[in-house]
């Protein structure tokens, strides 16, 4: 492991093409051969590392080791330790292995909901998104992770300030009725009812080839919030809606 940690050490500065390919290749290789075997003993490592100077191999080690059994203990200080490294590393280094930013990501996210502490959460990963978007315009899959924070932690105008932002990149459907469904019900923990019937609405007429459990729940939602809206009860099926998504609705629905 010393030798590894002299590597990212000398080799994470390197401007040249072929030491960073050289580079990532010693990364990976080191993965299953070293990082993944002594995974829950790499704390010790992390502190030899910069997270802003070494975001690639840090991140390599930090993965390893999150995906680890933790103890309590462990779990509750590893907690700032991602907080540091979401805010210190840089961007063009995690985008080479965004799986492994978001793996680590979302083990956070677990970490403060268990922890009982979401708000801690709410930060950091905006942060991460900004760092992992492409384009302001994409919907990457930490998205529903900070709405839902935001949800639990009742900081919905946190939740409001990243709805308003126009999205045009979707690479996951799953992502976009997550964004959607919890996008509404941030917008009804503000009780801002048309934005949250747009949000609802939007899941409920996407493209599905079959049913989900998160177009049900929008569905439901969408109309309680239109009789809170409108003030009259409707459990009609919005328009522009496919005709299998009305039908497989109105099954799940009845």
């Amino acid at each position: 492991m010393e030798e590894l940690v002299n590597q990212i050490q000398r080799l994470s500065s390197s401007n040249s093409e072929e030491e960073k390919s050289r580079f990532h290749s010693v990364l990976k290789q080191a993965e299953e051969s070293l990082l993944r075997p002594q995974a829950s003993q790499l704390a010790p490592y992390l502190e030899q590392l910069d997270p802003s100077t070494h975001s690639l191999g840090y991140l390599y080690i930090l993965e390893a080791y999150i995906g680890a059994a933790l103890s309590k203990e462990q779990a509750g200080v590893l907690v700032p330790v991602v907080v540091t490294f979401i805010e210190s590393c840089t961007a063009e280094q995690i985008r080479l292995v965004p799986d492994k930013f978001v793996s680590v990501c979302k083990k956070f996210k677990e970490e403060v909901v268990l922890l009982r502490t979401p708000m801690r959460g709410i930060a950091p990963i905006r942060t991460a998104i900004r760092k992992l978007q492409s384009s302001p315009e994409q919907l990457t899959t930490l998205h529903p992770d900070f709405l839902l924070l935001c949800l639990l932690a009742k900081c919905y105008k946190s939740g409001l300030s990243i709805l308003q932002e126009d999205i045009f990149e979707i690479d996951q459907p799953k992502d976009f009725f997550l964004y959607c469904y919890y996008g509404g019900m941030v917008c009804i923990g503000q009780k801002n009812f048309r934005k949250a019937m747009e949000l609802l609405k939007a899941v409920v007429t996407a493209p599905m080839s079959s049913t989900n459990a998160i177009a049900v729940e929008a569905h439901k939602k969408y109309i309680l919030v239109s009789l809170i809206n409108n003030g009259q009860f409707s459990t009609g099926l919005p328009k522009h809606m496919s005709a299998m998504g009305q039908r497989n609705l109105k099954n799940y629905c009845q």
